[in-house]
C-alpha cells in the first residue's frame, strides 16, 4: 500500500471513529496521523469534529483557523465553524458561517437544515423560508446526486464525475447529474462535451435557467458569439434585471465586435455593482477598441482607484504603448508589488507594467528585472510543452508534402480570406490595417475558427505524443477539405459586412497553412517577420490576455521562433509563392513600395488610403492599436538593443535563426 493509500485508510478509520461517538479515541488518531500528513485538508477536519464533540470548542476553533489558511474553499470547514458557534450559543456567528460554507458548497443539507432553525429563532422568517426551500430541493434529489454536487463545490472534480457517471449508467436520464457532469467539463475546459450535455438537458427541462446560462457560457467560451447572444436574449426575456445575464451578453457583444453596445451594457452595471473595478476595465478596453483613447485612460484609472492593487488595470495602461504613467502611478505600482497581500495575478500584471513604465524612463536595468520577474511568475503558472510545438512542426513537415498538395486541387473555390500569420509582434497588426484601408477588404480580429476545425480534427482525449491531426489529412477526402472551407466561411460570415474580402489575423495559424491551402486553395496568406531578437523581445515584454504561453521565457521564445522558421521553410518548398513573406524592417524602410506587393499579391488595386493607414477609423483589438492609429516611425525597430547587455541568453538560444531568419 503507498503512502496516500495509507492515508485514506486511516481517515476513513478515524470517520468510524468518530460515528461510533469514540471521540477521544478519534481524536488521538487524527492527532497521530496529522505529524505525517500536517496540511491534509480531511485529518485537519476530522481533528475539529472530535475536538468540538468532546465540547473543547475552543480548540475546535483553532484548528478551523488553520485548516481555513490551507484550504479556504473548503466548504466543510464553515459548516462546522456554525456547528461550534452553536454550540457557544452564538447565532449570528453561526449564521455568517454556515452561509460561507453555502455560498461556496449549495449541497450541505445540514448547513440549510442549521440555518432555517437560526432564522427562525432570531425573527428573520423569509431567510428561514428560503433555507427551507433549499432544505426541500436537496430532499427532491438523489442522494447520490447530492454527494456529487457536493464533491464538485469543494473541488473534487475525480470524485464527483464517477460518482455522478456511476448515477446515470444505473438510472438514465436525471437533469442535476447530466448538469453536473457539464459543470465538471467547464471546470476542465472541455467545452464540447459541456455543450453536448447541457443541450441534453434543455432538451429535458428548457425553462432550467441556470443551465441555459451555463449553455451560453460554454457557448461564449468556444467563440460560438451568436449562439451565446440567443441564449442570453432568451433568459433575458424572462428576467431583464439579472446581473448576471446582463454582463454574459456584453461578452457576446466583445466576441461579435460589437463594442460600443457593449461598453454601454457595461455602464449599466455599474449602478449597484459589488466589484466596480472589473466594469471599469471592460468599459475602458471596449473604448480602446474603438479608437477613443482618452476616455479608455479614464477608464483604466477608474479601475485603478476602485481597487487598490488592481495589476490588470495598470497593464492595461501601459499595453496602450503610449500611455506615461505619472510620479504618483510609479509609486503606487512598486508599492503594490512588493506587498505581501498582493495576489500571483496582481503580481505579474504590475511587474510588465513597471517594466515598461521604467522602459519609458530610459531606466532599462531596473525595467528588465521587472520583465524577468513578470514572465518568471506567469512561466510557473504555465503547462506549456515545447515538444509538443516541435513534434507539430516535424509531424506538419512529415504529412503535408508537395505529393500531398498536388492529390488536393478541389478545395473550396473561394478567395474571401486574408490570412494574416506568424508570431506575435511581428508587425501583423500594421498589415491588417493597411490592409482593411483599402475598400475591398474587411478587418476583422484573431478568429478562432481555423483552430476550432483543428480541434475537431484532433478529436477529444488526443495523445499529444501521437496525435491524430495533422496525420488525419493524408486520410481525407476532396470533398471533406470543401466541407471544412464552406464551414470556415460560414462561422467566419458573422464578422463580416458585405465587402469581398476579410482578414484572419490568427498568428498561430502559420501552424496550419497545410490545411489552410487544402480547405481554401485561392485564400491568400500572408507571412509577416520580423528580426529575431525585436520579436522575441517583444514578446517577453508582451503580457498576453490569453494563451501565448511559449512567451514567458527566454528558452521558450526562441525554440518557438527556431520551429516557426523550420515550418515557414516547409510551406515555401511544398507550395512555392503560396505565402507572401513581409518583412517587418523592410515595410518601415518602403511603405508604398511594401504596400503595392501587399495588394498586388492580393490581386487588388493600389489605393492611396492603405498608405494612410493611420487615418482609418475602425476597431483594433490587439496589443498594437494605439500604435497602428499613428504615422510610421523607425525608432521601434531597434528598441530591443536598449536591453542587448541583458540579451545574451535569447542570442545564444536563438543560434542560427539570427542569421537565416530572411531565407
Amino acid at each position: 500500500m503507498n503512502a496516500a493509500s495509507a492515508v485514506e485508510t486511516e481517515v476513513r478509520r478515524i470517520r468510524e471513529l468518530l460515528k461510533m461517538r469514540r471521540f477521544a479515541e478519534g481524536l488521538r488518531a487524527a492527532d497521530a496521523l496529522l505529524v505525517t500528513v500536517p496540511e491534509n485538508r480531511d485529518v485537519l477536519y476530522l481533528r475539529a469534529v472530535a475536538q468540538r464533540l468532546l465540547g473543547d470548542i475552543p480548540a475546535a476553533l483553532a484548528t478551523l483557523t488553520g485548516l481555513e489558511r490551507l484550504h479556504p474553499r473548503f466548504s466543510g470547514l464553515y459548516q462546522e465553524r456554525g456547528h461550534c458557534y452553536v454550540a457557544l450559543k452564538q447565532a449570528p456567528e453561526a449564521i455568517e458561517a454556515f452561509l460561507r460554507g453555502v455560498n461556496i458548497n449549495p449541497a450541505l443539507p445540514a448547513s440549510w437544515r442549521m440555518l432555517e432553525g437560526l432564522y427562525r429563532m432570531t425573527g428573520q422568517a423569509d431567510n428561514a423560508a428560503t433555507a427551507a426551500a433549499h432544505v426541500a430541493q436537496l430532499k427532491q434529489l438523489p442522494a447520490d446526486v447530492v454527494t456529487a454536487t457536493a464533491l464538485f463545490s469543494d473541488g473534487e472534480l475525480g470524485a464527483a464525475e464517477n460518482l455522478a457517471r456511476a448515477y446515470l449508467l444505473k438510472h438514465g436520464h436525471q437533469v442535476e447529474a447530466m448538469r453536473l457532469l457539464a459543470r465538471i467539463g467547464i471546470a476542465r475546459e472541455v467545452f464540447d462535451d459541456a455543450q453536448l450535455l447541457l443541450e441534453a438537458v434543455l432538451e429535458l427541462a428548457p425553462d432550467y435557467h441556470a443551465a441555459r446560462f451555463e449553455y451560453a457560457q460554454v457557448l461564449n467560451e468556444r467563440h460560438l458569439y451568436q449562439q451565446a447572444q440567443q441564449q442570453v436574449e432568451k433568459l433575458l426575456s424572462v428576467d431583464h434585471s439579472d446581473r448576471n445575464y446582463r454582463l454574459l451578453l456584453a461578452l457576446t457583444c466583445v466576441g461579435l465586435g460589437q463594442h460600443q453596445r457593449a461598453s454601454e451594457l457595461y455602464r449599466g452595471l455599474l449602478a449597484g455593482a459589488a466589484q466596480p473595478a472589473e466594469l471599469h476595465l471592460s468599459i475602458a478596453h471596449a473604448l480602446k477598441t474603438l479608437g477613443q483613447r482618452e476616455e479608455a485612460i479614464a477608464e483604466y484609472r477608474a479601475a485603478a482607484q476602485a481597487r487598490a492593487g488592481f495589476g490588470d488595470a495598470y497593464w492595461s495602461l501601459a499595453n496602450l504603448k503610449t500611455y506615461h504613467f505619472t510620479n504618483a502611478e510609479l509609486a503606487q505600482m512598486r508599492t503594490a508589488e512588493a506587498a505581501a497581500a498582493t495576489s500571483g495575478v496582481d503580481r505579474y500584471h504590475l511587474c510588465f507594467a513597471l517594466g515598461k513604465a521604467l522602459e519609458d524612463r530610459e531606466r532599462y536595468e531596473e525595467s528588465f528585472e521587472y520583465y524577468a520577474r513578470g514572465n518568471a511568475l506567469k512561466r510557473a503558472e504555465s503547462s506549456y510543452r515545447p515538444e509538443v510545438t516541435e513534434l507539430n512542426t516535424r509531424l506538419q513537415i512529415e504529412v503535408c508534402t508537395a505529393e500531398l498538395f498536388a492529390r488536393h486541387r478541389d478545395g473550396l473555390d473561394a478567395a474571401d480570406p486574408i490570412f494574416i500569420v506568424g508570431l506575435p509582434r511581428s508587425g501583423s497588426t500594421l498589415i491588417e490595417q493597411i490592409l482593411a484601408s483599402h475598400s475591398a477588404i474587411e478587418g476583422t480580429h484573431e478568429l478562432a475558427d481555423v483552430p476550432r476545425i483543428v480541434a475537431g480534427l484532433q478529436g477529444r482525449d488526443w495523445d499529444p505524443r501521437n496525435p491524430r491531426y495533422p496525420a488525419v489529412l493524408a486520410q481525407m477526402r476532396p470533398e471533406e477539405f470543401r466541407q471544412l472551407g464552406e464551414k470556415y466561411l460560414n462561422d467566419t460570415r458573422i464578422y463580416r459586412t458585405g465587402k469581398a474580402h476579410f482578414i484572419d489575423k490568427m498568428p498561430n495559424n502559420f501552424r496550419h497553412v497545410g490545411l489552410i491551402h487544402l480547405m481554401l486553395p485561392k485564400a491568400k496568406i500572408i507571412d509577416t517577420r520580423r528580426e529575431p531578437m525585436a520579436c522575441c523581445f517583444g514578446n517577453l515584454k508582451q503580457l498576453f490576455a490569453k494563451g501565448q504561453e511559449f512567451a514567458y521565457s527566454v528558452e521558450d521564445i526562441a525554440r518557438y521562433y527556431r520551429t516557426y522558421l523550420e515550418l515557414m521553410r516547409h510551406w515555401d518548398a511544398a507550395l512555392p509563392g503560396r505565402v507572401l513573406r513581409v518583412q517587418h524592417e523592410d515595410l518601415v524602410d518602403d511603405l508604398e513600395g511594401t504596400v503595392r506587393r501587399l495588394l498586388k499579391y492580393c490581386e487588388l488595386e493600389f489605393e492611396p488610403a492603405c498608405v494612410e493607414f493611420h487615418k482609418t477609423a475602425r476597431s483594433v483589438r490587439t496589443a498594437s492599436s494605439e500604435q497602428v492609429r499613428q504615422p510610421l516611425y523607425r525608432e521601434g525597430l531597434d528598441q530591443w538593443r536598449h536591453y542587448e547587455p541583458r540579451l545574451a541568453p535569447l542570442r545564444a538560444a536563438l543560434g542560427d535563426a539570427l542569421t537565416r531568419y530572411r531565407e
